[in-house]
């Protein structure tokens, strides 16, 4: 077992405060977005082996025995690499709009652009690797997001209250076709529009949604932070998502989504794949994007865990690359055991839980290679990534 170290991704929308202030130390005053625990290549975590004394990224330590890291049944299923990527993620600010390719979808942009001879840090590369990127987010502090497409009659309504005359041709859009043609004609409009065109639209639209407040409220603050970017009218589409701490949202293929404010636990598929659909200054592709996203209203449901006679609460979800689950332990709890056949890495964000006879702090994490044995005590909060067995 040995404890990570790891690297914290400045991107601009991250929180200058946020992952400080879980850590224990001082804000620098630049943003600190994601906190990557894993061994993704972009941003492997260190590990320091008691052995040799020397650090070396996780990912180099898998690579040198993965059946005893990952264990058999894990390298047999997922290949010599770690299936999932755990993040703290911490939004100041709206990420982009975007969505995630499904497996198969995933392994035939890849293929494709790696024989376009696309370099894979490209600004336009689409695809940075084959593989799909379902992940579930669980908050940590009250959350807000976007997530999925609401029904269009409903969004018809919103859109109408407006009263905006560039906006009246979608309202009859989303009330004219079928729900799936609706959001697919609508979203390819807002996206394929004269992009001068549009930042009028999306100016005239930020100030009525100002003036209304609401249910508009979200809006508005979108476009403060994008002026005049289409994608706060594709936002509009979207399912506005309220997160109390401990609650989580499961983000499966091909569903739009973006998160505004708070800060999270996240784990995934380890994958970097993504295709935005705007607020954002990066590449856009909207052919690709409307090959990938699943214009089907959805309901999001926000999930809560599930409690274990031995206090593990588990956020089910239908992949196999991860499985999240914590432990909130009240001071005198037994130790439990918690062994397992597969990789895991465990995050303490609440009080001073022990992996073993290693106290771990907010924010610290370790990694327990697939068999080794492990036992969790002391008091506070722990969160449990694995696979699933």
């Amino acid at each position: 077992m040995d404890r990570l170290s790891n690297t914290v991704r400045p991107y601009a929308w991250g929180s200058t405060t946020a992952i400080p202030e879980l850590l224990g130390v001082a804000p620098t005053g630049e943003p600190q977005a994601e906190m990557w625990m894993g061994a993704h290549p972009a941003a492997p975590s260190r590990v320091t082996r008691a052995a040799t004394g020397t650090e070396q990224p996780l990912s180099a330590v898998i690579e040198a025995d993965p059946e005893r890291e990952l264990g058999p049944a894990t390298l047999a299923r997922f290949g010599p690499r770690l299936p999932f990527l755990l993040k703290l993620l911490a939004a100041g600010a709206p990420l982009s709009l975007q969505v995630h390719p499904d497996l198969a979808q995933a392994q035939r942009g890849y293929a494709a652009e790696e024989r376009a001879g696309i370099p894979i840090d490209a600004p336009h590369r689409n695809y940075k690797d084959a593989n799909h990127k379902p992940e579930l987010l669980c908050a940590l502090t009250p959350f807000e997001g976007l997530c999925g497409f609401r029904a269009p009659d409903e969004t018809a309504e919103l859109l109408a209250a407006l009263d905006i005359d560039s906006l009246k041709p979608y309202v009859d859009l989303l009330h004219a076709h079928p729900e799936d043609a609706a959001l697919r004609e609508v979203l390819t409009a807002v996206l394929s529009a004269d992009r001068t065109e549009m930042a009028a639209t999306v100016t005239e639209t930020a100030a009525a949604c100002e003036r209304l407040g609401g249910a508009h409220a979200p809006y508005a603050a979108l476009a403060h932070h994008y002026p005049g970017d289409p994608g706060v009218l594709a936002a509009m589409l979207l399912n506005h998502v309220r997160l109390q701490p401990g609650e989580g949202l499961y983000l499966g293929a091909g569903v739009p989504h973006a998160y505004l404010g708070g800060l999270a636990v996240e784990i995934m598929a380890n994958s970097d794949n993504v295709l935005r659909c705007g607020l954002t200054p990066k590449h856009v592709d909207v052919p690709e994007l409307l090959r990938i996203v699943r214009f089907e209203p959805t309901d999001p449901t926000v999930l809560r865990p599930e409690a274990s006679p031995a206090g593990e609460e588990v956020y089910e979800t239908p992949v196999d690359e991860f499985r999240l689950s914590r432990y909130v332990r009240p001071e005198g709890a037994a130790p439990v055991d918690i062994t397992a056949p597969t990789p895991q890495i465990l995050l303490a964000t609440a009080g001073t839980p022990h992996a073993n006879d290693l106290p771990l702090s907010p924010g610290q994490s370790v990694f327990v290679p697939a068999g080794e044995k492990v036992e969790l005590s002391g008091t506070g909060t722990a969160f449990r990534a694995t696979v699933v067995a």
